[in-house]
């Protein structure tokens, strides 16, 4: 008997492999047929059953399925359905999350459509998934120029003021401010000061996504990526201990502009007092 109920088994496992299989065969096929006659939708509902039910035929298909994609989100875009195009590159990163390309063409949209910070992400993930992916290298510098002012260089450079920052922290850090907080880090000089004084945490959160991924890049080629966290965040949606483990000592900060408080610096140092500073003693 136990023999007979393990070959009913083995047979309906084998019954339901079959019409995968069939199932599988028959949605190629009518993807081949919907390309043919350039029934883009079409086709890439057939691909996605198809990846879905046969992950094994992925590096098989990723071509075609490439070409599909594309071709209907420059459809979808023409007919403006902006949420339609989204929700085909997330289903399409869901299945290849480290494809470059697609990547890509994902932060081209999001350009186009005037989502700067946003695409900057994506290319930004293209290039370090590629680093000799030359288009995504481009669209990452191009967009960046959008988003990156030039006074932020001039300011980057001005070796009096990193002088001045420098001396400041270091002097909080030997007085016993030992956890640092810097609020809209940028490239994240102050947190790299803050971990060269000898702090022995050191959090930093950024709200754009451009400058959030050049902190990290900063960070990396200084060797501080295990040092300092990142956290891409504004500074009003931390949360202890989900974001840091606990109020830090010491917070630094330079969201300032030319009008002073242009950049919410009063709202975010209020709420950093409240909320992510420990209270003196």
């Amino acid at each position: 008997m136990p023999n007979s109920n393990a070959k009913l088994h083995s047979n309906h496992r084998g019954g339901r492999e079959a019409s995968r299989r069939e199932l599988v065969s028959r949605s190629l096929q009518s993807a081949q047929y919907c390309l043919e006659n350039q029934d883009f939708g079409t086709a890439y509902a057939h691909y996605l059953l198809v990846l879905n039910l046969a992950p094994e035929l992925k590096t098989t298909v990723k071509e075609t399925f490439q070409f599909t994609l594309f071709k209907w989100a420059e459809e979808l875009d023409s007919l403006a359905r902006v949420q339609d195009l989204f929700n085909c590159y997330e289903q399409a990163l869901e299945l290849y999350p480290n494809d470059e390309v697609i990547c890509n063409s994902m932060g081209e949209h999001l350009f186009r459509m005037g989502f700067r910070d946003e695409a900057a992400g994506y290319f930004h993930k293209a290039v370090k998934l590629n680093p000799g992916f030359a288009d995504a290298r481009e669209n990452f510098y191009r967009v960046a120029n959008w988003l990156v002012e030039r006074w932020h260089f001039i300011m980057l450079n001005d070796a009096k003021r990193n002088l001045t920052y420098l001396r400041a922290i270091e002097s909080a850090v030997r007085s016993g401010s030992k956890s640092v907080l810097d609020i809209g880090t940028g490239t994240g000089i102050l947190s790299m000061f803050a971990k060269k004084a000898g702090a022995s945490f050191v959090y930093a959160c950024e709200l754009s996504k451009t400058m959030y991924e050049l902190a990290r890049d900063v960070v990396a080629a200084n060797n501080m990526e295990r040092e300092i966290k990142l956290l891409h965040l504004k500074s009003l949606d931390i949360e202890i201990p989900k974001d840091i483990p606990e109020r830090v000592s010491l917070v630094v900060t330079e969201t300032v502009d030319a009008g002073l408080f242009g950049e919410g610096i009063v709202e975010s140092l209020i709420h950093a007092w409240e909320h992510l500073l420990l209270q003196p003693k």
